[in-house]
């Protein structure tokens, strides 16, 4: 599997190539960032708590997709390549792509957690800096995710993370003394 390319890849990965070519679908990863779409709702969503609590449901329902599942669902024209395409997926490109999105998963669900019970208390002070926090480092990953869609084989590590949470001025919140340990505990 060492043809022209420098990395691992399955016997189909060059014909998939030559498919994607002048697609949605990136021709040397065989990722689309349509996939991108599925988290960016819901993190507007976050964004906007503090300002429209009545919203909180919306995030609630939100649950994980697959890659595969978004597309399936999806109305892009190029939908039915992007879910052949990613059994095909150099491990090179896949396996970075899926420790961040499993990361965005979880971040967003203990976020919604954490978010819901900072409006249960009242503090929407605490709602909008930690909202903004939060949303932050979920778009971080977003990101990483696009790069990984664009050939990179990057990841955000723990330590990443807990750097940028530890950055952001967490209020306690004045029933629950809440601080930034509570949101580090996002992370365990």
């Amino acid at each position: 599997m060492s043809d022209t390319y420098n990395f691992d890849h399955d016997d189909e990965y060059p014909a998939f190539r030559e498919r994607c070519t002048g697609t949605n679908v990136n021709e040397q990863t065989l990722l689309a960032t349509d996939y991108l779409n599925h988290f960016n709702e819901v993190v507007m969503t976050l964004e906007m708590l503090a300002d429209m609590p009545e919203i909180l449901e919306e995030a609630q329902i939100w649950a994980p997709k697959t890659y595969k599942d978004h597309f399936r669902d999806s109305t892009i024209a190029d939908r039915e390549l992007a879910v052949e395409a990613f059994d095909h997926v150099p491990p090179k490109f896949k396996e970075p792509f899926e420790q961040n999105i499993a990361k965005i998963n979880t971040l967003i669900t203990t976020s919604v957690e954490r978010l819901s019970d900072d409006i249960a208390n009242g503090d929407m002070e605490l709602v909008r800096v930690n909202a903004q926090a939060l949303s932050q480092i979920i778009q971080r990953l977003m990101d990483m995710c696009s790069a990984n869609i664009h050939g990179s084989a990057t990841t955000m590590d723990q330590s990443e993370i807990d750097n940028i949470i530890g950055s952001r001025p967490v209020q306690p919140s004045s029933s629950e003394g809440r601080g930034q340990d509570d949101v580090d505990a996002l992370f365990d």
